[in-house]
């Protein structure tokens, strides 16, 4: 059982930065494709970023690509979600999943464990 824990979500002005941090438990963190995702109210799941396990290679959406960035730190079993330019449009609960088959991940089935999700709110 992997349990991820997300954290650095708030509220923040248009223009305005965060990064996401999600925790992993485990030791086989380093093995796992990790992802993020949002949802935003009355809206389905969407996938934002995708990093593979060596942190190599990498898929972001086209809504986010260019602005935001995901990176891991096996080291420290977290991954990363920097967010820049953030638009009022970025307004959800952001999750971290955790996929174990191979490959990179870009729709919500692919994973197996999800966190519990953090909220970022965008000001205009």
């Amino acid at each position: 059982q992997v349990q991820l824990v997300e954290s650095g979500g708030g509220l923040v002005q248009a223009g305005g930065s965060l990064r996401l941090s999600c925790a992993a438990s485990g030791r086989a963190f380093s093995t796992y494709t990790m992802g993020w995702f949002r949802q935003a109210p009355g809206k389905e799941r969407e996938f934002v970023a995708t990093i593979n396990w060596s942190g190599g290679s990498t898929i972001h959406a086209d809504s986010v690509k260019g602005r935001w960035s995901i990176s891991r730190d096996n080291a420290k079993n977290t991954v990363y979600l920097q967010m820049n330019s953030l638009k009022p449009e970025d307004t959800a609960v952001y999750y971290c999943a955790a996929r174990t088959g191979y490959g990179l991940g870009t729709v919500s089935p692919a994973y197996n464990y999800w966190g519990q999700g953090t909220q970022v709110t965008v000001s205009s």
